[in-house]
This record gives structure tokens, C-alpha cells and sequence, in this order.
């Protein structure tokens, strides 16, 4: 699609510093007015979490769609989704206590919700 066509102009460009981005692009994208601004490792893990669980899932019609979907996504990789360097907590969620009651782990109730139609699922004991 020709930007142009559209009636605006492309100002940033975010991408990870994969190698299959040689140096000439950078170049042939300064020329063009385009910047990009470096991002740090976290940010590079994220973009490439919500990638991958997100955006490769889900068929998004305009901005306030893509918008709408990323703070579900934000809310839920924050809240819900496991990480293994928080020793599966999210990070702005504790891990729960552990069940060590064998009577309460056989009638262990789970219960799921799904989220932006099924593409995300979280998980959580019933009360």
C-alpha cells in the first residue's frame, strides 16, 4: 500500500536489530525521513511475545481494532501470563500460594476465560 495514496507519511519504524536488517536500510530509511529509534531487550522479548501470541492470531479491520487489542493483550501479559523469570508469576501479580491439600487438589475446580474472542485464555481456580 502506497501511503502516499492515503494522505500520510510513515515517520518511525520499530524493529528488533535482527541481523536480516543490513546497515544499507538504515541509510535508505534516514534518506526517506523515516527514524528508528533502538529498543531495548525487554522491549524486543515483548514485541516479539505479542507477535507471536497476538498479532499472528488475530485479523485486525483498522487502528481502534489493533489499539483494542493490544491493551487486552498488554492487560493480560501483565496480569495473567505466566513468565519464567518471575517463577511463573505475571508481573504485576504474586504467585499464588500452593496447594498442598490432597483432598483440595482432586476436586480442583478450573476455570478459563477467553479474551479478544478466544485468542488469549486465562486460567484461575474457582473460588
Amino acid at each position: 500500500m502506497d501511503l502516499e495514496d492515503a494522505g500520510c507519511r510513515a515517520c518511525f519504524l520499530i524493529r528488533d536489530r535482527d541481523g536480516k536488517f543490513p546497515a544499507r536500510m538504515d541509510e535508505i530509511l534516514a534518506e526517506a525521513g523515516i527514524r528508528m529509534p533502538r529498543m531495548n531487550a525487554v522491549m524486543e522479548r515483548w514485541v516479539q511475545s505479542c507477535r507471536r501470541e497476538l498479532l499472528d492470531r488475530c485479523l485486525l479491520w483498522n487502528e481502534r481494532h489493533l489499539r483494542h487489542a493490544l491493551r487486552e493483550y498488554e492487560e493480560f501479559y501483565n496480569r495473567h501470563r505466566a513468565h519464567q523469570a518471575l517463577a511463573q508469576a505475571a508481573p504485576l501479580r504474586p504467585v499464588p500460594e500452593p496447594i498442598t491439600d490432597p483432598e483440595r487438589i482432586a476436586s480442583l475446580t478450573i476455570r478459563r476465560r477467553d479474551r479478544l474472542g478466544g485468542v488469549l485464555h486465562e486460567y484461575s481456580h474457582a473460588a
